[in-house]
């Protein structure tokens, strides 16, 4: 049912991301993987479905969204996936705790332009840590006028494009939706970009 609250709703870049941790599910098992802004969890659950070490984690400033991501785990027989409030943006003793991870997820994150720099503040600091990870990303292409190209450039980060037909997420049953308005979605992995030189 579509709450007021983002993070209470499966929204479509949801089921493209989870189809590609599908499409990849043989690589996953011991892989270590964090879900930022997961509300109803529903790429981290799969993820922990295929044997991947997951968090999950939400705005600390949102305990319906957490409680959202405890009950996805519990209704899916994941009782030990941790659930963590972390909020884009800002440096939190539970992130600068947190263990190493291999792969950031997250499901339309790309939202209010407001936030891209918070999130992408977060995902540098996180693959600062943590070099070698992936920040695997769908989002709804909502107006021509948001990018994040620019602020990848500021973070020193790189984009690489999937197109969903690589992986099977171009079906009309996966990639639509019943909401109003336009609803493209694109999935992106975004890393460190190497530095000259290196």
């Amino acid at each position: 049912v579509l709450d007021s609250q983002y993070g209470m709703y499966v929204w479509p870049c949801a089921v493209v991301l989870a189809q590609y941790l599908w499409a990849h599910r043989r690589s996953l098992p011991g892989k270590r993987v964090l879900e930022i802004g997961a509300g109803v969890s529903l790429p981290g659950v799969v993820a922990a479905k295929c044997g991947a070490q997951v968090i999950l984690s939400d705005s600390e400033e949102l305990p319906q969204c957490l409680q959202r991501c405890r009950s996805s785990c519990l209704m899916n027989h994941l009782p030990h996936v941790p659930v963590l409030g972390l909020t884009w943006g800002r440096l939190s003793p539970e992130l600068l705790s947190l263990a190493p991870i291999d792969i950031i997820l997250g499901s339309d994150v790309f939202f209010d332009p407001k936030d891209f720099e918070d999130i992408l503040t977060t995902v540098f600091f996180l693959l600062e840590k943590n070099p070698q990870a992936q920040f695997w990303t769908t989002y709804q292409v909502r107006s021509a006028d948001w990018s994040v190209e620019a602020l990848l450039y500021k973070w020193n980060l790189k984009s690489i494009h999937i197109p969903l037909h690589s992986f099977g997420a171009d079906k009309e049953h996966l990639a639509s939706s019943s909401l109003p308005g336009r609803h493209t979605i694109e999935m992106m992995i975004i890393s460190l970009a190497q530095s000259e030189g290196t």
